[in-house]
């Protein structure tokens, strides 16, 4: 099944973005991205890249203001001399918001870190990325939950195709793409039980509920350090506190609001702390 037929089983009600970040390290809190790659996917099957020209163009390189790890560049191939004279990120910002605007998002391993960290960036420059409404899909949630694996393997595995360029944006991010398109076809019809007994799949093509496919704990903030409990309560989930409703431990010792909003949390984090704080959220 081509791409292209297979765009058409995501019934999509607005645009997915599909992106993929290369960064400095994987502290969502500290670390900066390097190089960005989108694909815009819309209703009417419409395919929109970011940047737009050919080849190895299809990237945005983004100087992160700091030092590249040398680990990192190893991974992903951006050197501190290939982003010295590039624009920063609170340059690009304001055009990569109007490209997202309205837009669903997707990636690989995206709920963790891609869309964390592309909120924190938007925040470090002043810009309130709202996700509230918008689906996120992970391929990587759907990959681990339906045959408990990289993007290489994943790609291997569904497309049946040997991923050149691995941890390169754009080919990482045509290859999660493609990968989505197989799992909806080959998932359509197929449950199975997980490690805990539980039913898992079909794999829905609605995004709303693909959206809810693809995630592993309901989380209040992005990074997953305050999550959801069965009841619907606002929990820690690290830590001393974990399994502690995080109004009642504010309430007990207003101290631990002080040191997480001081440490080195992302800030969506501390958003939303203050929000509980503020009994915005409970």
């Amino acid at each position: 099944m081509g791409i292209e037929e297979g765009l058409k089983k995501l019934n999509l009600k607005r645009p997915l973005v599909v992106f993929d970040l290369e960064t400095t390290g994987v502290q969502v809190g500290s670390d900066r991205i390097v190089e960005i790659a989108m694909i815009k996917v819309s209703p009417d099957g419409s395919i929109v890249r970011k940047p737009e020209k050919a080849g190895a163009e299809h990237r945005i390189l983004v100087n992160p203001e700091m030092p590249i790890p040398l680990e990192s560049s190893l991974v992903h191939g951006v050197y501190d001399d290939d982003v010295k004279n590039k624009h920063t990120f609170g340059a690009i910002a304001p055009g990569l918001v109007k490209f997202l605007q309205d837009c669903d998002l997707g990636g690989f391993n995206s709920n963790r870190f891609d869309v964390p960290m592309l909120v924190e960036e938007f925040l470090r420059v002043g810009i309130d990325f709202g996700i509230e409404g918008r689906n996120l899909i992970d391929v990587q949630n759907i990959f681990h939950k339906m045959e408990q694996r990289t993007l290489k393997a994943a790609y291997a595995f569904y497309c049946g195709k040997e991923l050149e360029g691995a941890h390169e944006a754009y080919p990482d991010t045509a290859a999660t793409l493609e990968v989505l398109v197989a799992q909806l076809d080959k998932y359509a019809d197929k449950s199975i039980i997980d490690t805990r007994g539980e039913t898992v799949g079909p794999v829905p093509g609605d995004m709303e509920l693909l959206h809810e496919f693809c995630q592993r704990t309901k989380n209040a903030d992005l990074a997953g350090r305050l999550i959801y409990n069965d009841e619907g309560v606002i929990i820690f989930n690290f830590g001393k506190h974990k399994g502690v409703s995080a109004v009642e431990l504010l309430k007990r010792d207003p101290g631990y609001f002080g040191w997480m909003m001081k440490g080195d949390f992302p800030r969506y984090t501390k958003r939303v702390l203050q929000q509980i704080k503020d009994g915005e959220l409970k």
